[in-house]
């Protein structure tokens, strides 16, 4: 069975038509279907100064206002802004920008914070914008990333490219086990 007019042959057989569609939804989930849809890749896009950038969805675990306070943390680096206590749990709070060593993000009214959904390593990124979802076929993306001004190549993996908008991704798994991020002690 081939095409829609197979299908309504199956009218007059209810168990057998719902095989039949299930049968297809396989394939096609699968990718072995003729028309199967293309993959599809998304993710949450930011930007950091004049960049912008996207991290993949399952690295987000929610974005969040600037809390309105914070508790700095003593001997910390400067890039550490402090502890914010949201929804009852305790988060630390990361200039990104300023991380990077490439001075310290303007906190405005789009500011907003990354809450970065990882199982050991709780930290909120404060970032200048959080631009939205953002949705990419496979074939938009390439390996290389260019280099970027706020200094972050290390955490890329790769970029897609939509016309003349690039959008490196910002593996933020990446970024909070790092060295320098684990090292979040004064000198």
């Amino acid at each position: 069975m081939g095409n829609s007019a197979d299908l309504a042959a199956l009218v007059e057989q209810p168990f057998e038509l719902l095989q039949e569609m299930e049968r297809r939804s396989r394939t096609a989930h699968a990718g072995q279907g003729v028309g199967a849809m293309p993959s599809e890749w998304v993710g949450v896009g930011f930007r950091i100064g004049e960049e912008q950038f996207v991290a993949s969805r399952e690295h987000v675990r929610e974005v969040l206002m600037l809390p309105e306070s914070m508790t700095r943390v003593p001997g910390a680096t400067r890039w550490m802004l402090g502890i914010a206590n949201l929804r009852g749990h305790l988060l630390p709070l990361v200039d990104v920008k300023l991380m990077l060593g490439s001075g310290r993000t303007t906190l405005r009214r789009t500011t907003r914070v990354i809450s970065v959904n990882h199982r050991e390593v709780p930290a909120g990124l404060v970032v200048d914008e959080v631009l939205g979802f953002r949705r990419f076929m496979d074939h938009e993306f390439a390996n290389e990333a260019q280099e970027t001004i706020v200094r972050c190549d290390r955490f890329l993996a790769g970029v897609y490219q939509r016309g003349d908008d690039s959008w490196p991704v910002f593996n933020l798994f990446d970024l909070v086990e790092s060295n320098v991020f684990l090292q979040a002690a004064a000198e």
